[in-house]
C-alpha cells in the first residue's frame, strides 16, 4: 500500500532556501575523532571532553583562560624585530617577519600582559608557536624582561607561558644571548622575592628549555607537553640506542624530577591561583 506520492523531485524548490554550516562551527579531535561545536570546545579551554587531548592554543586563549573573566592589559605590544644581520635563507629575515606579522595578527612571537588570577595580581608572558615556531629572537627577550620589571613594578607573580621550538636561527647569536639576558631578570625578581612559574606546554623546546623555562619557582605542565633540548630523532641519532617509551613528554620529565606538577589545562587556573596565595602569604 503507498501511503504517499512525492509529487515534486528535491526537499527545497529554492537555493536560496538551503543553510550552509558556518566554517568552523566544528571541531574534531585529532586524537579521539570526537566531533563537538567549536564553542562547546572553546568552553572546555581546547580541551577534549572524550580523551583530554589539549589542542595547541595562542596567548589570546591563554589570557581567556587565566585572567579573571578574561580582563587584561597588555604592554609591551608594539615591540618588532630588527634585522642587524641582514640575514636570508629562503627569503630575506625582513620579509619573512612582515609575513608573519601580516598572516597572524602579532608583532612576535610572545605577548605580555597583567590583571588578575582569582583576584590576585599577576604579569603572563605567552608565547605564540604561530610566529615563526614561537622561537625566541631579541624581542622576546626584551619582552620577557620587560614583563619581570612589570611584575616587580606591581609586586606580584610573572607567569611565563612555554610554547617554542628553540633559538631563532635567523637572529644567530643575538638570540642566544636571550638566555643570559632572561636569567639575569629572572634573578632580579627573584632577589625581590616575587614567585616565578613556568608554564610549559606543546612544545617547549631548545634554548627557551635550556633558560628560563625550567628556572621557575614552579615549573608545571599541560599533559603529553613535549618537552626537552633536542627533539627525540635528533637524542636518538646522537647517543645510537632507542628511546624510552614516553621520553620527552611532560609526564617523563615529572617523573625524573624536572616539573613539580602536571595539571589539565582546565584546572590550571585553580592550580596557579593556589600557588600565588601560597607564595603571597
Amino acid at each position: 500500500m503507498v501511503w504517499f506520492k512525492r509529487e515534486k523531485e528535491g526537499i527545497t524548490t529554492s537555493t536560496k532556501e538551503k543553510k550552509e554550516t558556518p566554517e568552523g562551527f566544528w571541531y574534531q579531535c585529532p586524537k579521539c575523532k570526537t566531533v563537538v561545536t567549536a564553542d562547546d570546545h572553546a568552553a572546555s579551554s581546547y580541551v577534549c571532553s572524550s580523551c583530554t587531548f589539549h589542542s595547541r592554543v595562542g596567548s589570546k586563549e591563554y589570557f581567556d583562560v587565566l585572567f579573571d573573566e578574561g580582563k587584561f592589559t597588555e604592554f609591551a605590544e608594539n615591540l618588532t624585530s630588527a634585522d642587524p644581520l641582514e640575514f636570508t635563507d629562503t627569503k630575506n629575515y625582513k620579509d619573512r617577519v612582515k609575513a608573519t606579522m601580516a598572516g597572524s595578527g602579532l608583532k612576535d612571537a610572545i605577548r605580555t600582559a597583567h590583571g588578575k588570577i582569582h583576584g590576585q595580581p599577576a604579569v603572563i608572558a605567552c608565547m605564540d608557536f604561530g610566529f615563526i615556531g614561537g622561537s625566541m629572537g631579541s624581542v622576546m627577550g626584551e619582552k620577557i624582561a620587560r614583563a619581570a620589571d612589570k611584575a616587580m613594578e606591581l609586586n606580584c607573580g610573572l607567569i611565563i607561558i612555554s610554547k617554542s621550538g628553540g633559538a631563532r636561527m635567523m637572529e644567530a647569536g643575538l638570540s642566544l644571548m636571550q638566555m643570559a639576558k632572561t636569567s639575569a631578570k629572572l634573578t632580579q625578581l627573584s632577589e625581590k622575592k616575587l614567585p616565578y612559574i613556568s608554564y610549559l606546554t606543546d612544545p617547549t623546546t631548545g634554548g627557551v628549555t635550556a633558560s628560563f623555562a625550567m628556572l621557575g619557582d614552579l615549573n608545571v605542565a599541560e599533559p603529553e607537553a613535549l618537552i626537552g633540548f633536542a627533539g627525540p630523532r635528533v637524542v636518538k641519532e646522537t647517543i645510537g640506542r632507542d628511546l624510552p617509551d614516553g621520553f620527552q613528554t611532560s609526564e617523563f620529565v615529572l617523573e625524573h624530577g624536572f616539573l613539580d606538577y602536571i595539571s589539565d589545562r582546565r584546572e590550571m587556573k585553580d592550580k596557579i591561583g593556589q600557588s600565588l596565595k601560597f607564595f603571597y602569604k
